[in-house]
């Protein structure tokens, strides 16, 4: 299977337009990608639905397909028939297109007692090593010989379970080992395992094919090993962080918007930073209305933490609402190291942001102007958008392949609240 082919795109946003109308949240990136993942394990068919139409979850489907699986789509439907599972090696264009790619090692050893692949790709956010993933593995029995940049991974029989203490509480690392030992031999006990709704609904899912996993959302996972898993038919959790993105959305262009399909318990710090701003907000089920004031007021404090903590992934996009409140407000990276790349693009569009360290000191001002930008990352990407929603003329957005990979049809989604964006396709010099 050769490279894919990157189109060159853009999108061209006409700003200071007021957002209003209805919002539905897709399905949750984040949690689709290690779900299909562990669709591998499985040895009938697996049904997926609210599964968002994304080009990490197009890269997923394509290593499935890789390994031998038989995988359909039907609208956010998707079916994976795991059953002629036969080859263990990831092609490494395939690694190189997302960093949650590494996912995949636990369930690939599990099922076939080896696994070939090369270190993952994805955003540049810094340093964000898999030593974690691989440790825990090796604890369970697996051999790992890196070998000029790819994994060589065996094991004689089965996993072992055992007792596993996560230095950080990894959401990536505690995915694989969840992975890894649900058909391991005897019990895993995950110490310091992340807590996001993500591994949740990753538990959910297991269960649903006939693992045992108890203490998902808790800092302790106990994972006793079954034989095997089958297959079921699950709904994946609505995205949290497009939700994120949404409110950042209403709050920064003073709209009003009526987001449906989300679940506000997962965004415990995200919803009293915008009433902070001077959004008001009501829920109610799986609906949140949010209507932003006349001038934002600054969010005093983000410090991105580890769930439940304020969300590394969703800090971008607040910062871009901050830019326009009236007042400081400060922000605190303690997730990523290099997650400041938006900042000299925003800085493009007028905003006042000074950077130290990990700490981000923005102050806001009366508007934003439109200029050209790029994309960064995923969230930068949004970030920008956001900031070109609210600015005054045109804002060109370069890197659009980034914002792909996590929102589903960005700009037609937001055009249908009142935006003014458009993609265009560029020449291969255009960028």
């Amino acid at each position: 299977m050769g490279e894919r082919v990157l189109r060159l795109e853009r999108l061209r946003i006409e700003g200071s337009r007021k957002l209003y109308g209805e919002l539905t949240v897709h399905g949750a990136k984040n949690s689709t990608l290690p779900i299909l993942a562990a669709s591998l394990l499985c040895k009938s068919e697996a049904v997926l639905h609210n599964c968002p139409a994304l080009s990490d979850v197009d890269t997923a489907v394509r290593i499935l397909r890789t390994l031998g699986c038989r995988v359909r789509r039907e609208r956010d439907v998707l079916a994976i028939d795991s059953s002629q599972l036969c080859d263990d090696e990831i092609p490494e264009n395939l690694m190189r297109e997302m960093r949650s790619s590494i996912v995949f090692l636990g369930a690939v050893v599990s099922r076939l007692g080896k696994a070939r692949l090369s270190f993952p790709g994805g955003c540049e956010l810094g340093p964000r090593p898999i030593d974690l993933h691989l440790t825990a593995l090796r604890k369970m029995g697996l051999s790992i010989r890196e070998d000029h940049g790819c994994l060589e991974c065996t094991v004689p029989g089965r996993l072992k379970g055992c007792p596993i203490s996560l230095s950080f509480p990894s959401v990536g690392a505690t995915e694989n080992v969840m992975l890894a030992a649900a058909c391991a031999e005897g019990t895993t006990v995950l110490s310091n395992a992340a807590r996001e709704p993500e591994i949740c609904d990753l538990a959910d899912f297991l269960n649903a094919c006939g693992a045992r996993i108890s203490g998902a959302g808790g800092s302790v996972i106990v994972i006793e090993g079954v034989e095997s898993l089958g297959g079921c038919e699950h709904w994946v959790i609505p995205d949290r962080i497009v939700a994120a993105t949404y409110l950042a959305a209403a709050a920064i262009t003073g709209g009003e918007l009526l987001l449906q399909h989300l679940d506000c318990s997962h965004l415990p710090l995200v919803l009293p930073a915008f009433e902070e701003s001077g959004c008001l907000l009501k829920s109610e089920g799986d609906q949140l209305w949010v209507k932003a004031p006349e001038r934002l007021r600054p969010v005093k404090s983000v410090r991105t933490m580890p769930y439940p903590g304020f969300p590394t992934d969703a800090q971008a996009p607040v910062m871009a609402v901050t830019s326009l409140a009236d007042g400081t407000s400060v922000f605190v990276e303690n997730i990523f190291e290099s997650r400041y790349k938006h900042v000299g693009e925003l800085l493009r569009l007028g905003a006042n942001i000074k950077v130290e360290g990990r700490v981000a000191v923005v102050e806001g001002v009366p508007g934003l102007s439109g200029a050209p930008v790029m994309a960064p990352d995923l969230r930068g990407g949004a970030a920008l958008l956001l900031a070109g929603l609210a600015a005054e003329g045109t804002t060109l957005l370069t890197g659009v392949h980034h914002l792909d990979r996590g929102y589903e049809a960005i700009e037609e989604r937001l055009s249908s609240v009142g935006a003014v964006i458009h993609r265009e396709f560029l020449p291969d010099s255009a960028e």
